[in-house]
């Protein structure tokens, strides 16, 4: 079995040239970043999580959640599993009692179903070593403090409107 490598969602963020969001992701024991572009409406879906924010309806994410629990079920963890020709791919892995399923899904889907959850993220180590630009990013930021220091510069007009 590959070793995964434990990791947290440390940011999302706008590409400055093509206005794509990006989430951050960093291992919990390392300075090295994960940088995924993901969809406009998933990021807005992250945004809403992690700012506490609840939509009048349930969204799609919150739709999953709600299944998972009328079924009995519990996210366990998320894995982002590879990454092909610039493209990740993700597992859900959900337990109903003994039974343990996994279910493809793209990361940035599997990300919010785990911040519902709070359930843990893992990249698996070919996703830690050949993720595009991550170890030019990370060597960018050259340490978490300049990394969080970017961060916090940053303004709400930097992520642009959250719609609900």
């Amino acid at each position: 079995m590959e070793k995964l490598i434990e990791v947290k969602l440390v940011g999302l963020v706008l590409e400055p040239i093509s206005k794509t969001p990006v989430i951050i992701l960093k291992p919990l024991n390392d300075n090295k970043i994960i940088p995924i572009w993901i969809g406009e409406y998933e990021a807005n879906a992250i945004t809403m999580e992690l700012e506490n924010i609840s939509p009048p309806r349930p969204m799609t994410h919150d739709l999953i959640n709600d299944i998972l629990a009328s079924l009995n079920s519990k996210v366990e963890k998320v894995v982002i599993t590879d990454i092909v020709d610039n493209t990740y791919y993700a597992d859900l892995y959900i337990r109903r009692g003994g039974e343990l399923s996994v279910v493809d899904c793209r990361p940035s889907d599997a990300i919010s179903v785990a911040l519902k959850n709070r359930a843990k993220i893992y990249v698996s180590e070919l996703v830690y070593r050949s993720s595009v630009l991550s170890d030019f990013i990370s060597h960018f930021a050259h340490s978490e403090e300049r990394l969080e220091q970017w961060f916090d510069s940053l303004s709400s007009e930097d992520f642009g409107n959250v719609e609900q």
